[in-house]
């Protein structure tokens, strides 16, 4: 009987033990940034997936290829998280194939076990159990497929592999920059196996990819400092502070890849202190291994190799670039997804060698790799428990990193939304607390003080808010809009102005600033602000409707009537609306439908005392007067229980 290869227990086991592994997480829903990945409803048509291709800043990060797939995955499950997180899993084990048949062609010993510990390994957890995360698994994909295409080619140089691995790694690329590094680890596998390289055949075949390297690179830097905000004095360090950061941030992710405990989403940001003599040692540790490496691969090339493949895919991570994930830590799990396999394909490799070498024969081998592979899918397994909701993600950092202001922050919202309000009060204070410099805490806070009547903290945490961020639209915003509500249209005006000045297309400040003029009667200033938010959302229903209002408040009412007839198109049961309607009927003397549409108002919201009162008048100009008068005396009997309350 034929033994079943390597490859087909791979192919076989990955996916059962990837989702055993997983399992926890897949009933997890949406978390931190989720809602900045899976496609927003405002690109969800065939112009947004174009958008997502031409217009930087309309994703959150220019992925035009990952963007891409989530616009499809929309189309096939919508806001399912389930689909999501199998398509992650399954994007990973792709991923881990592909490794194992980069690992053959290069001749690497111990494939098999590199393969499974890197699919098992709990580092890769964030990567593959986070949904926001599939930038790395499928870039992953995109990477591994073009350096086993670039392999191939190198070995029988044919020209179509060097055009698909092109491709491929073009792919790769728009899923995601890091990614970049590619070129040079190409260069230093086939450095490890030829044992030298030649300018025309290796080097110079691969000066495009360099080149499409950097230009990816500088887009992507721009992009994080334009549209995200990478810059300003969080990110303003030296460059010896940056060559500090960098040397405690390699052997921070080598210590996670060894021993993986404490794993955490929001690792605490370390002081970099130039003064501080252990970041010293950091940097002067790696600059010893490296001479000893240097001096070792006289005869053995592959630790050489080992470390500089884990310290050339880590590069865009170290520190010399402004990342915004910086702001509140310089490492993260996810950031060493692709530099972990190569190093573990490395260690694997030396345990193979080692255990041949010893002669411990191939049963005692396979049991100890078995329970290795065992060992990390069980803390894989029970890393990914986290990721079954958004409380669980935050309390886990917050119970090893207790300073996290931004998980304070974040478990806020969730507490909030889950209608625990003084529980997200804490947090959004704490969150204060530890970071004054954070405005959207501050933000957090003050909407949720506003939407209790606390009008005085509300006001107080805007203003802090904007203190830390003075250009910060949401916060002006969010103000107007909590002034608006408490009826203080003057003061709402201002913020609300500022907030379009600032962010010129925040629809919804041009909506409120609308409200805000037409109750400060400045009727023709509000007829602009609305159809202003018309322009740059058509069809949106309380614009139309609060346009036709203030359109009837000037007499023209065929106008009025055609803007509520649309807001009631997108939306029937627009109670609002229909009061509206009835008053710009009743102004067109068409009596009877106003009357008509009064009543679908009162059956959408009964207890509406100016609607009974329109009503009365409408039915009085129709000759009804005993209705009339009825509806009038309902008018008065909710205005005297309204004042009585």
């Amino acid at each position: 009987m034929r033994r079943i290869g390597p490859l087909l227990w791979l192919a076989i086991g990955l996916p059962v033990a990837l989702l055993a592994a997983y399992w926890p997480a897949l009933n997890g829903g949406f978390l931190w940034d989720d809602d900045a990945h899976v496609t927003r409803p405002a690109l969800r048509s065939l112009s947004g997936l174009w958008s997502i291709w031409t217009r930087p800043g309309a994703t959150q990060q220019y992925y035009p290829v990952l963007h891409s797939a989530f616009w499809l995955e929309h189309r096939l499950w919508g806001d399912a998280p389930l689909g999501y997180h199998l398509l992650n899993i399954a994007l990973h084990a792709l991923a881990c194939l592909l490794f194992y048949f980069v690992l053959r062609r290069l001749a690497v010993p111990g494939a098999v076990l590199a393969t499974a510990v890197f699919a098992l390994h709990p580092v890769c957890a964030e990567s593959v159990a986070w949904i926001s995360e599939q930038k790395n698994t499928l870039s992953g994909v995109f990477y591994m497929a073009a350096a086993l295409c670039y392999l191939r080619f190198d070995s029988e140089r044919r020209r179509q592999w060097y055009v698909v691995a092109t491709g491929l790694f073009v792919l790769a690329l728009l899923s995601k920059s890091v990614t970049a590094t590619l070129p040079a680890a190409l260069l230093v596998a086939l450095w490890w196996r030829k044992g030298r390289l030649s300018l025309k055949a290796d080097v110079v075949l691969l000066i495009p990819w360099f080149v499409l390297s950097v230009a990816f690179g500088l887009l992507t830097a721009w992009v994080e400092r334009t549209y995200i905000g990478a810059q300003g004095g969080t990110f303003e360090l030296s460059l010896l502070q940056r060559f500090l950061v960098a040397g405690r941030v390699a052997w921070f992710y080598l210590g996670k890849l060894f021993w993986p405990a404490n794993l955490i989403s929001i690792y605490p940001r370390w002081v970099v202190d130039v003064l501080e003599p252990t970041l010293y040692l950091y940097l002067a540790a790696a600059v010893v291994v490296l001479v000893i490496l240097l001096f070792l691969a006289r005869k053995w090339r592959g630790p050489l190799a080992s470390a500089l493949l884990f310290v050339g895919t880590l590069f865009p991570a170290l520190g010399f670039f402004n990342v915004y994930p910086f702001v509140f830590s310089y490492v993260a799990d996810h950031f060493q997804y692709l530099a972990a396999a190569g190093m573990i394909a490395s260690v694997s490799a030396g345990a193979v060698l080692v255990e041949k070498r010893l002669s411990l024969g191939t049963g005692t081998g396979r049991r100890l790799a078995a329970a290795l592979v065992a060992v990390l899918g069980f803390l894989t397994w029970r890393e990914s428990f986290k990721y079954r909701s958004q409380e669980a993600f935050y309390t886990t950092i917050l119970s090893k990193n207790p300073a996290s202001w931004l998980a304070h922050d974040n478990l806020g919202i969730v507490l909030n939304e889950e209608g625990k309000p003084d529980q997200a009060a804490q947090h959004f204070l704490e969150s204060m607390r530890l970071n004054p410099s954070y405005p959207e805490a501050f933000n957090n806070y003050g909407n949720l003080m506003a939407r209790t009547g606390h009008w005085r903290e509300a006001a107080e945490a805007y203003a802090g808010a904007l203190r830390a961020r003075p250009s910060f639209a949401a916060a002006e915003y969010n103000w107007g809009f909590s002034l608006n509500q408490a009826g203080r249209y003057t003061e709402a005006s201002v913020h609300l102005a500022s907030a379009v000045r600032l962010k010129p297309d925040l629809t919804e400040a041009h909506y409120e600033l609308g409200n805000a003029l037409a109750n400060s009667d400045r009727i023709p200033d509000a007829i602009a602000e609305y159809t202003q938010a018309l322009q740059q959302r058509p069809g949106y229903p309380e614009a139309d409707a609060n346009l036709g209002l203030a359109l009837a408040q000037q007499g023209k009412w065929d106008e009025a009537i055609a803007h509520i007839q649309s807001a009631l198109a997108a939306r029937p049961k627009y109670a609002e609306a229909h009061g509206y309607l009835g008053f710009s009927l009743a102004g067109a003397r068409r009596f009877p439908e106003a009357v008509a549409e009064y009543r679908k108002c009162l059956a959408l919201g009964p207890n509406n005392p100016d609607i009974h009162y329109n009503m009365a008048l409408a039915l009085g100009q129709m000759g009804q007067t005993f209705e009339a008068q009825a509806q009038m005396d309902e008018a008065r009997r909710l205005q005297i229980s309204a004042a009585g309350r």
